[in-house]
């Protein structure tokens, strides 16, 4: 692994690109690289709402904690609004010793819905649903985030992140 293991945080809303981002800094950087990713946890682990005081908000924490605990460089993903998750991301920032980087995919809601066409769960909800989640720029007061827009594509978006956080 290289140096000391750091959190990488991704937001945004569905069909933004996180899973995508997600996977790419994990084929490029393979072993030593723990994703903890919200939607499992939530709808495979928790088959919860996402609501507040969910039990996949702790336990993503906890596991973030624990891979970071263990030496694993963690990227935790999901569309984590700030009005249920802010707390327990500041938290887990706070907390690890190592670096931390905030990532916050600000993709325009017509463009999430395109690019949710293209996925396999693209059956499982559609636009009307994904409108009832989008949040714009639902922004973390703190940790500051690094906001990537949608004129960055997925090859430099991942770049971009294994850049800057030296985990290329």
């Amino acid at each position: 692994m290289t140096g000391d293991p750091r959190l990488i945080v991704l937001r945004g809303n569905s069909g933004s690109g996180k899973s995508s981002v997600a996977a790419g800094i994990r084929a490029a950087y393979g072993r030593g690289l723990a994703w903890v990713e919200q939607d499992y946890i939530r709808r495979v682990v928790f088959k919860e709402l996402d609501e507040p005081g969910g039990a996949n908000i702790t336990a993503i924490e906890q596991l973030a904690s624990h891979a970071l605990q263990r030496g694993f460089h963690t990227v935790v993903e999901g569309i984590f609004p700030t009005s249920r998750y802010a707390v327990m991301l500041a938290r887990l920032a706070r907390q690890h010793p190592g670096p931390s980087y905030f990532y916050y995919l600000d993709i325009p809601f017509d463009e999430t819905v395109r690019r949710h066409a293209t996925r396999p769960k693209a059956t499982e909800f559609d636009a009307d649903a994904m409108r009832d989640w989008y949040h714009g720029r639902d922004l973390l007061e703190a940790p500051m985030e690094t906001v990537i827009d949608e004129s960055s594509t997925l090859d430099a978006t991942i770049t971009q992140i294994l850049t800057e956080t030296g985990l290329q």
